[in-house]
């Protein structure tokens, strides 16, 4: 007798709590898009000024770049939707949250996006002269 003829149930039990478990985890992702604010302090830039504001913004638009990517690679090993989950999720979403403040903060103060410093002009480069 195998294990699958003497207790069927269990193999069915087992089935169903990995739908479960699939179906919780695709819940959180499509929630986090509609809760981006909940991890965040929506008066956190509230005094800042157009510079700091800049500065935040950068930082904010990095560390989403990081988390994404850190993310992306988790979900490549096995079990890695749950490792993406559980190690990096909150903070994207706090990230995401924080960005979006941040970036109203901008409106609000209607900065303007500095422009990029001018490169310095760069000297020509010269060949030496062939010898004769």
């Amino acid at each position: 007798m195998t294990a699958q003829t003497r207790h069927p149930s269990l193999s069915f039990a087992a089935a169903v709590a990995v739908l479960f478990v699939a179906l919780g985890l695709g819940g959180c992702a499509s929630m986090s898009d509609g809760m981006s604010t909940a991890f965040a302090d929506p008066a956190q830039f509230d005094l800042y000024d157009c510079k700091q504001l800049e500065t935040a913004r950068k930082t904010q638009a990095a560390r989403t770049a990081e988390l994404q990517g850190l993310m992306a690679k988790a979900e490549t090993g096995a079990g890695g939707a749950v490792v993406a989950e559980l190690a990096y999720r909150n903070e994207y979403i706090a990230v995401r949250g924080q960005a979006k403040f941040a970036e109203e903060a901008w409106q609000k103060n209607r900065c303007a996006t500095a422009a990029p410093p001018a490169a310095a002009p760069v000297p020509p480069v010269i060949a030496p002269a062939p010898k004769r």
